[in-house]
């Protein structure tokens, strides 16, 4: 078994990898959508994916939580105020554990980039986003999506992530609509493996 594994690693060892010929990039890597035009795609994206999706000023952002009905909601320590809703308890997440996280109605964070061609957003565990539990635990995701944040293709998401991931090594979430499976007999089921509901507001 040694000398097999010996004998394979030697190899890979000694492939020249100097000789490569370029790879050729012919899909499109910068967008060529106005503002509005990648607003309004992602919204219909998301749409589709079965999330709720609202557009509204900044200053709406905590009303809408609060009209959820929500009476514990957890929120990142970085979550801007003008986003925090009153008239209900807000749970920072210091390093809640999965129980206490479970307990929580629902979840409000920010985004690091959203992806217009295929409605996702994606979080990098930034200020606003906190660490990956925080948002795959509770049932409900609320996420507020910056306009100016939304890009139109996944190259540009891409490269907007690119520094985080490979300077602070963040983790990296992408979310696409409610978490959902259809393993079983194609029979759809969600929140498996995430939130059953997800909102998304997309804020001016």
């Amino acid at each position: 078994m040694s000398t097999a594994r010996d004998d394979v690693l030697g190899r890979i060892r000694a492939i020249d990898r100097g000789h490569f010929p370029p790879h050729r990039r012919e899909y499109r890597r910068e967008s060529d959508m106005s503002r509005v035009e990648q607003v309004e795609r992602f919204c219909e994206r998301v749409a589709d994916y079965r999330a709720e999706v609202r557009r509204l000023p900044r200053s709406a952002v905590a009303d809408a939580v609060a009209g959820k009905g929500l009476r514990r909601v957890g929120v990142p320590p970085g979550l801007p105020a003008g986003w925090r809703p009153t008239g209900v308890e807000l749970v920072e997440d210091n390093g809640l554990t999965p129980r206490e996280l479970d307990r929580l109605d629902g979840v409000v964070t920010g985004c690091t980039v959203a992806i217009a061609e295929t409605g996702t957003i994606v979080l990098a565990a930034g200020p606003s986003e906190g660490r990956r539990a925080l948002t795959l635990v509770p049932d409900l995701h609320v996420c507020v999506v910056e306009e100016r944040r939304i890009v139109e293709l996944v190259p540009e998401a891409l490269a907007a992530i690119a520094a985080a991931v490979r300077d602070e090594r963040r983790p990296v979430t992408m979310i696409s609509g409610p978490s959902a499976t259809s393993d079983i007999e194609l029979s759809r089921v969600e929140g498996v493996h995430g939130p059953r509901r997800l909102v998304v507001l997309v804020a001016v």
